[in-house]
């Protein structure tokens, strides 16, 4: 620790300008820190993913429900069917 209060554990470092670290060493801490950016990545899409998902479907539903609920309210085949039994009667 180079200053009061600083851990070691915490101290990040640079594999380029540590000492003492082999090429094979800097290019493995490399790949790890690569896996680990894609993950944090990847858990941030399927976050994002849900939520879009979530989004499409209350759309979906909402459409669907408003379509059932307006359909209902049609009278129009009520009518038809008045005016048939009307032509029947008077036929």
């Amino acid at each position: 620790p180079g200053q009061p209060g600083e851990a070691a554990f915490a101290r990040r470092i640079d594999p380029a300008r540590e000492p003492g670290l082999s090429p094979e060493q800097r290019r493995l801490m490399a790949q790890v820190e690569y896996a680990q950016r894609q993950r944090a990545l990847q858990r941030r899409l399927r976050s994002r993913n849900v939520l879009l998902a979530l989004g499409i479907g209350a759309v979906t539903f909402g459409i669907y429900g408003y379509t059932f609920y307006s359909v209902s309210q049609e009278q129009f085949l009520d009518e038809l069917e008045q005016e048939a039994e009307a032509a029947r009667a008077r036929a």
